[in-house]
């Protein structure tokens, strides 16, 4: 039996580097959702102008990240069950 290191060792920081990254991005989703929280009690207190347009901007920001990860666990378990 023989072991290809090299492949299993791509393998291997590859699997960690998309790990990284999609957590990355479900957190930067998780802090634009706070952001819009934020924006939307600052825009009912009357605090500032604008406040509802950086809402809004944050939640579609949440959105993409959420459908960026969502992608990635697609793509993912495509690659498992392709064949």
């Amino acid at each position: 039996m023989h072991i290809k290191w090299n492949a299993l060792a791509q393998t291997a920081g590859v699997s960690f580097g998309v790990t990284v990254a999609v957590v990355a991005v479900f957190a930067l989703g998780i802090l634009a959702l706070s952001r819009r929280e934020a924006a939307v009690s600052a825009a009912r207190e009357g605090e500032g102008t604008g406040a509802a347009g950086g809402g809004r901007l944050a939640l579609a920001g949440a959105y993409v990240c959420f459908a960026l990860c969502g992608g990635a666990v697609l793509y993912g378990l495509s690659l498992i069950a392709g064949k």
